[in-house]
């Protein structure tokens, strides 16, 4: 929550005239000659981000440099220059506007969100070609920012010490602004339907971002209200930051594994920020979404080696490729099915085409020599697959150790997604180091809800008693065989049910890295012995 002055922030408007031009060459020139001035720009505020908000969020603008540098953008800027003889300025306008609305009109939320960034490096190169400067976001004192909509160079620009929240009229949830107000552990609301007249500016407001709403000029009694409960949440926020560095011990000595969930190397910044124990689920399919071809056993390599040094001797649990149901990734050229969710996916994807499991696994042998790493296995549903993956890394270990080449053997758990894998838990235990229950899955398969259909929600009840049944029996059965059992599911950042799971015996809770101490505050203050 926050609460302060209102300054309303309006972009100046570029004003784009089309020119006719002599010498296309000459402006073609001029075009990258200012490009070259705004990569340097971003080049810029990149190490300004690395400092404020760490380096998984400053890399927006290593990839706005790269779109600068897209030879797609490039040429098409290029080509209207050189085939209409018009002035840059022109050029690029046109080139924005198209590129920007063949991402809005893509289905992808993620993928609409990047029309900003279109928006965001074009609007740069067109200060710079019509010699403005940069607006430096500057305020005399702390205020609510309200804007139309804020880029994330926008945001990074400004002095966070004199922002209390921001507020936009457009913008998404997976927009860059977002995610870096979130870092930054500022309030922000964004696709706010409200008016951006100029009264505005210097009102008295309340940010409340629990509730994603703000209260302009708010009457005595709400106001009172909304104070007590921004005292309160400021308290909350105090405790939380003294839980850094402290043991995930309840008070009758038991100890918890406290994890964090990340998708990318990018997110490593966030997971140390927030003191995780280590990871618990490393999602390796980003590595084959974020390419257009298979990457390399070097790629792979490089990029576990990199987790595992950075996170120093703490866990690290990949999870090998999960692609399929609704993770799509075209060059897999997977046959079209009617229900992707029961499809081939995840390990029935590696082990009918070994030849990409056993490149992963190479990768993932060879990283963990350089650290603590540990390798789970999803959607298993029987002692026969965990069998023959037991197969296939006996020969990558064979292959590897005839060739000479530095490896290290990881512990092997598996992931506890369905109903058939959590039934026989206690055939499964004995076969490995560790059970991960994802119960994303596990409760879409057991109350056959699809997850991705919104119409379904009033019936998936994550708090169904067949779930915790489930849970609770994996556990007894992974603790019967001397292996620990841990979630990393969303259900295991539910804190309503953190005691729960403690009482029910689960060693490990992975999550979110902001949930991570909130869910300590709750593990500190539990005694088993009570409940």
């Amino acid at each position: 929550m926050a609460a302060g002055t209102i300054r309303l922030y309006k972009k100046d408007e570029q004003k784009i005239k089309r020119e006719r031009i002599e010498d296309a060459e000459a402006e073609v020139a001029r075009y990258n000659m200012a490009r070259n001035e705004a990569i340097e720009q971003l080049g810029a505020l990149y190490e300004k981000a690395l400092k404020e908000v760490g380096e998984s969020n400053a890399a927006i603008f290593e990839i706005h440099q790269m779109m600068l540098q897209d030879d797609d953008y490039n040429e098409s800027v290029e080509n209207i220059i050189r085939t209409q003889n018009v002035n840059s300025e022109y050029a690029v306008a046109v080139t924005e506007d198209n590129f920007a609305q063949m991402f809005a009109s893509m289905d992808d939320e993620y993928m609409k969100a990047r029309a900003a960034d279109v928006k965001d490096i074009s609007e740069r190169v067109l200060t710079i070609l019509s010699g403005g400067g940069n607006d430096n976001m500057s305020a005399k004192q702390a205020c609510i920012i309200v804007a139309d909509d804020l880029a994330p160079s926008e945001t990074v620009q400004m002095d966070k010490d004199k922002v209390l929240a921001f507020v936009t009229v457009h913008g998404s949830m997976n927009s860059h602004t977002a995610i870096l107000a979130r870092t930054m552990g500022i309030p922000a609301l964004v696709g706010t339907d409200m008016p951006l007249d100029s009264e505005l500016d210097g009102k008295m407001a309340v940010v409340d971002g629990n509730d994603g709403r703000i209260y302009i000029e708010p009457d005595d009694v709400t106001l009172k209200e909304l104070m007590e409960r921004k005292k309160a949440d400021d308290e909350y926020r105090k405790l939380l930051q003294q839980l850094k560095g402290r043991d995930n011990v309840t008070l009758d000595g038991k100890h918890i594994r406290l994890y964090a969930n990340i998708g990318n190397i990018k997110d490593l910044a966030t997971v140390i920020q927030n003191d995780a124990a280590g990871i618990g689920l490393f999602r390796s399919e980003f590595i084959y979404l974020e390419r257009s071809d298979f990457p390399t056993e070097e790629e792979q390599f490089n990029i576990y080696k990199t987790v595992a040094q950075t996170m120093a001797g703490r866990e690290v649990i990949i999870r090998t490729l999960d692609i399929g149901a609704d993770k799509q990734c075209d060059y897999f050229n997977m046959d079209k099915e009617d229900n992707p969710a029961m499809g081939c996916r995840a390990i029935r994807i590696c082990l009918t085409r070994p030849e990409i499991f056993r490149t992963q696994l190479r990768a993932l042998f060879r990283a963990a020599s350089y650290g603590n790493i540990a390798v789970m296995y999803p959607m298993i549903t029987s002692v026969r697959e965990v069998k023959r993956i037991k197969e296939i890394t006996l020969q990558v270990e064979d292959e590897l150790k005839a060739q000479g080449i530095q490896y290290a053997v990881p512990k092997q758990g598996i992931m506890i997604e369905t109903p058939a894998a959590a039934i026989i838990s206690d055939e499964l235990a004995p076969l490995v180091d560790f059970f991960s229950i994802g119960t994303n899955d596990l409760t879409q398969y057991t109350l056959a809800v699809d997850r991705q259909n919104t119409k379904l929600d009033e019936f998936c009840d994550v708090h169904h008693p067949a779930i915790m049944r489930m849970i609770q029996m994996v556990v007894d059965n992974a603790h019967k065989a001397g292996i620990w059992a841990g979630i990393c599911g969303e259900l295991g950042a539910d804190t309503t049910l953190t005691r729960q799971f403690l009482a029910m015996g689960v060693d490990e809770l992975s999550v979110s890295p902001a949930r991570i101490l909130p869910i300590r505050k709750i593990i500190v203050e539990t005694d088993l012995s009570n409940i």
